[in-house]
């Protein structure tokens, strides 16, 4: 059978090449073609078009970049016409692949999209397109069902894949050399850098014995990085998040999985975000969330210290990296909001059962 991925970001690259990966092993002769990244590559998915050219973000990037990504629906629907799959699978990446799927489902393509888009935090209409479009919705936080069933629909939820890949992850030793770390994890696109970054470095300034490490963004070059690292004693490293959350006492993280994938590891962290002043001005007008976080959403409660836009200052993330650094009370707070963030998240085997969904799409008609 053919499948056609469509995934625009990291984070939706991982997630997808551990689905294809178990599509590969399931169906001997799937020929799996994709928008995605270097994860689907190595799983042996034909790359049509890479995540580094896809992450635009904001209202006002988006806008900046309107004919780029027009231009990008029309590769996009020329390539699955080419391709003829027999299913497309749209992750995450909401701004592009809702359009996507509304083109998808009346050429006559089965839909299945994993990985929600988040109409529960704005724009709750577009649950219509996700009843009208989509054949199969997988989620991955929990409190997504309900939402959905609330509006009548059914979706799937099996747990969050990224329980299953830290849990692997954790059975194996860090490449990095254990001692005391500060991880920083300032995005993965180039404004969130150039917004983040600066202040991180500078809030670390006089905190003595510590050393430094920047997970450096997959679909990211280290000169991105480099204007901002003058001055500050710093390690860099490309492809190493995981292993530079093993050994890390605290962390600094730009909301996104990544605060979400902190947690997992039981690394106490200050999030926070700041976006392009008029995107952030429309969002506040139309976002509905009470947090910004994965981890305090999914609680349900402000666990994580959550600094953002002018209140991500360099002396407020140096106050909060001093209490999770040195706050004993602090710390067993977060440890014991992380115990219950993974009980709520852990089922197992997400990727498999993802699979399995699209298989069983595919294959209904041929039996």
């Amino acid at each position: 059978m053919k499948y056609f991925f469509i995934a625009g970001e990291a984070s939706g690259d991982l997630h997808a090449s551990n689905v294809c990966e178990h599509l590969f092993e399931q169906d001997s002769h799937a020929c799996i073609e994709a928008w995605g990244g270097d994860l689907m590559k190595a799983k042996g998915v034909y790359i049509h078009k890479h995540i580094h050219d896809l992450a635009f973000m904001g209202f006002a990037e988006v806008l900046m970049n309107l004919r780029t990504i027009i231009n990008n629906f029309s590769l996009c629907k020329r390539q699955i016409r080419q391709s003829k799959p027999d299913v497309v699978i749209l992750v995450d990446y909401p701004g592009f692949n809702l359009r996507m799927a509304k083109w998808c489902k009346q050429q006559g393509y089965k839909v299945v999209y994993y990985i929600s888009p988040t109409v529960w935090a704005w724009k709750e209409n577009r649950v219509e397109l996700i009843r009208k479009y989509v054949d199969r919705l997988i989620c991955i936080l929990p409190f997504e069902k309900p939402f959905y069933a609330k509006h009548g629909i059914e979706v799937d939820y099996f747990g969050n894949p990224s329980v299953d890949i830290i849990e692997s992850e954790k059975l194996k030793t860090s490449s990095i050399q254990e001692g005391k770390i500060i991880a920083l994890l300032p995005g993965s696109r180039k404004q969130e850098i150039s917004a983040m970054l600066p202040i991180m470095l500078e809030a670390t300034k006089g905190l003595r014995g510590y050393k430094l490490i920047i997970a450096q963004a997959p679909n990211l070059k280290r000169e991105v990085y480099e204007p901002y690292l003058a001055n500050y004693a710093f390690e860099i490293l490309q492809y190493k998040t995981y292993d530079i959350l093993k050994v890390a006492d605290a962390a600094i993280v730009a909301s996104g999985t990544a605060t979400l994938e902190a947690a997992l590891f039981g690394v106490p962290q200050v999030v926070g975000y700041i976006a392009n002043s008029i995107s952030y001005a429309i969002a506040k007008r139309l976002v509905k969330v009470k947090y910004i976080s994965l981890v305090n959403l999914i609680l349900d409660r402000p666990a994580l210290v959550e600094l953002i836009q002018h209140d991500m200052t360099i002396e407020n993330v140096r106050n909060e990296l001093n209490r999770i650094l040195f706050d004993k009370t602090r710390v067993s707070q977060i440890k014991s909001a992380y115990f219950e963030l993974t009980s709520k998240l852990y089922k197992g085997n997400v990727s498999a059962q993802v699979a399995q969904v699209i298989l069983q799409l595919v294959f209904k008609d041929f039996k």
